[in-house]
């Protein structure tokens, strides 16, 4: 990829117009490869690290970033012929992107979707522990005691499965709602440790990836991600 002027970079990022991205280079807010920025100076945006007020900014044109609300019964895959549904069927036949990580066919909620290998990688790492959040619809009234268990630790067939935060946030008549965060991601991991609780799952959402939320995004809805957010997965993924 040629170099281009830095200020073109970041304004074609998302920075502001042009001048204000001269304006922020000034002001010695701007760093490349961890060097204060200068105005003339030129980036390669497919090598070179640029962060503003000390927040990397993704400034790589090819580089792209999706939050995807995944109906229930779509597959999280790309290309699989098994699949009776998979996430392309949602996607403009341009985009080229992967999932970071997965969510079960009959779970549905926020996914990220990006072409960005060493971001995804460290969001899916369990070393770096990147929170997700949920919200499952219940088949009981969940106490407090069911909910002190989910934060205390499940015993499951592959080892204790430990709930960052839970509590019970609804119910209606016989039925419940909890929120859960976690901070890995084994497979039905939520659904099992609420089903070995007494508490079988009708329904599960993930609304939260780290520092991105599901919002209004709608069921089969796909938005790109801000540059803020960008940014605040770059930190909770160490980078």
């Amino acid at each position: 990829m040629p170099e281009e002027r830095l200020q073109r970079a970041l304004a074609r990022a998302g920075l502001g117009s042009r001048r204000a991205s001269e304006d922020l280079i000034r002001e010695g807010r701007v760093t490349v490869n961890g060097r204060v920025a200068v105005l003339g100076n030129r980036v390669d945006a497919s090598r070179d690290v640029v962060a503003v007020d000390g927040h990397r900014v993704s400034v790589d044109p090819g580089l792209r970033y999706l939050a995807f609300h995944k109906p229930s019964g779509v597959t999280t895959t790309m290309r699989d012929p098994h699949a009776r549904t998979g996430l392309t069927a949602y996607l403009p036949a341009d985009v080229r992107v992967f999932p970071v990580g997965r969510l079960d066919r009959d779970t549905e909620g926020l996914l990220i979707l990006t072409n960005d290998g060493q971001l995804a990688n460290r969001l899916m790492h369990p070393r770096y522990g990147v929170e997700k959040e949920y919200l499952a619809e219940v088949e009981a009234a969940p106490t407090e005691r069911q909910v002190a268990r989910l934060r205390r630790g499940v015993e499951l067939e592959d080892g204790v499965a430990t709930a960052v935060a839970a509590r019970a946030v609804g119910r209606t008549g016989a039925r419940g709602a909890v929120r859960l965060v976690m901070a890995e991601g084994r497979k039905r991991e939520v659904r099992r440790m609420l089903d070995a609780v007494g508490l079988p799952v009708r329904r599960l959402i993930r609304v939260r990836v780290g520092p991105v939320r599901l919002g209004r995004l709608r069921p089969g809805e796909a938005r790109d991600l801000s540059t803020r957010e960008v940014g605040a997965l770059y930190r909770v993924a160490g980078l």
